[in-house]
């Protein structure tokens, strides 16, 4: 049994789009891309269907505030300082340079 192949979706989406603009037939871009050509039919109804979608997106996370910002820098501040004293202190107990013997 052949194993399937999986396209990636900035594959999928030049594929429909060259089918949408019809400068080649879809057999042409069939052999082209060496996909068969219901799979590009398929995807040029799917990229025109959910085409209006893109015109609705919204941004994907909304902006972090300040404050957010500040308390995330606090904690980067304490973990370096935290890490050092690790360090320190490993290198105080293993000794050389934190390695074991």
């Amino acid at each position: 049994m052949a194993k399937q192949k999986r396209y990636t979706t900035e594959f999928k989406a030049k594929v429909a789009l060259e089918a949408i603009r019809e400068e080649l037939t879809t057999a042409e871009l069939s052999k082209k891309y060496e996909v068969h050509p219901t799979m590009i039919n398929g995807w040029k109804r799917q990229a025109i269907a959910n085409m209006a979608q893109s015109f609705d997106a919204k941004p994907a996370a909304p902006p972090i505030s300040e404050k957010a910002v500040e308390k995330l820098h606090a904690k980067i501040g304490q973990l370096v300082v935290e890490r050092d004293f690790l360090v320190d202190a490993s290198n105080l107990i293993l000794g050389n340079g934190g390695k074991k013997r």
